[in-house]
């Protein structure tokens, strides 16, 4: 199983995509606006989206996605996320306002869009590929995600804040190698990263202690994503001071990971 990170900022600009990352060359986790790089043909295999959580970053390709790929295909793209996000695209996004509801297109029996609803701790099976919803602490309701390979795993945190629930969830991970875990502001924003449920590099060591030292070995490693554009030198350089032995790195577009 291979990951390939489409996007992995916490903004925009020349050469910055917003996350969303393509396991595969059919399942996406999370649409920002890294999904826009696809071509015409990648954009086609799409059949499965996993959603960390509603906040636009992360979805605000979905409907341009759906708009440019429905009458090229017939198979329906499930939107695979938890009831209050599903209930969120439904009643924010796909309501004739914003955009046309896809759940009713062509109609109500043969939808170009259907939802799946996921719950913590209970696995998604699409052809194999097996992933799972973790806890996750944000402003609105939101999960991370726990992708298993054939002889590695990677977990994905989403936007998060302080999570006892996730540390406790990682434990079990025994052939965890890749952690995927916002830092979104700089320790001189440590309140802006409390009120928001985001972390700062003080927040995210006091986080990264809870790790159980039984699942780390020499190849686990830590990529930070969702760094603010501008601040990100600045985030990971205080990261990098409390690094404790860990090995982190500042997560990049086209980033490729081997489950």
């Amino acid at each position: 199983m291979q990951i390939k990170v489409l996007g992995c900022s916490g903004g925009i600009g020349v050469g910055l995509r917003t996350t969303s990352m393509l396991v595969d060359d059919d399942i996406l986790i999370d649409a920002g606006s890294g999904v826009g790089d696809l071509t015409m043909d990648q954009l086609l295999l799409i059949d499965h989206i996993f959603i960390t959580h509603s906040h636009l970053d992360h979805i605000a390709f979905i409907p341009l996605l759906l708009d440019t790929v429905m009458g090229f295909r017939v198979k329906p793209i499930t939107l695979h996320s938890t009831r209050e996000t599903l209930a969120a695209l439904r009643q924010h996004i796909f309501n004739w306002t914003i955009w046309p509801d896809f759940n009713a297109i062509p109609d109500n029996k043969t939808p170009f869009l259907q939802y799946s609803e996921v719950s913590l701790g209970v696995t998604s099976d699409i052809d194999g590929r097996k992933i799972t919803a973790l806890p996750a602490n944000h402003v609105v309701p939101a999960v991370g995600y726990h992708v298993a390979g054939d002889e590695h795993s990677l977990v994905y945190t989403g936007d998060t804040t302080v999570c006892d629930e996730l540390w406790a969830a990682l434990t079990k991970i025994h052939n965890l190698k890749y952690l995927i875990i916002e830092t979104a502001f700089s320790n001189s924003e440590h309140e802006l990263a409390k009120l928001s449920k985001h972390l700062c590099p003080s927040m995210l060591a006091s986080e990264l202690s809870k790790l159980a030292t039984d699942i780390l070995n020499d190849d686990f490693a830590v990529f930070i994503t969702h760094l603010k554009p501008g601040e990100d030198a600045v985030i990971m350089n205080e990261i990098v001071d409390m690094a404790s032995g860990l090995t982190i790195n500042q997560l990049r577009k086209d980033h490729i990971f081997n489950l």
